[in-house]
């Protein structure tokens, strides 16, 4: 099992939102930290994956939690 070592809850949160938010968390993390994101907007469940990809970050998990609410877990990069 992956340690988290931040998690943030964009519950209610919409894209951009979730994507700025879940950024500003990693720019405050040290490389090859992970942070999970809790979002409950499907648009993010896609959108925030692939937004941090492209920003270098490696997606580790992206798994519905509940009947609303999903949780992303991403590895810092460098």
């Amino acid at each position: 099992m992956t340690k988290i070592d931040q998690e943030i809850n964009l519950k209610g949160g919409v894209c951009p939102y979730t994507f700025v938010k879940t950024k500003l968390a990693l720019e405050m993390m040290e490389p090859g930290e992970v942070l999970r994101v809790i979002v409950d907007y499907l648009p993010a469940v896609e959108n925030v994956p692939r937004s941090v990809h492209n920003e270098g970050h490696q997606v580790l998990d992206v798994s519905q939690m509940n009947d609303s609410d999903w949780a992303i877990t991403i590895r810092k990069s460098k």
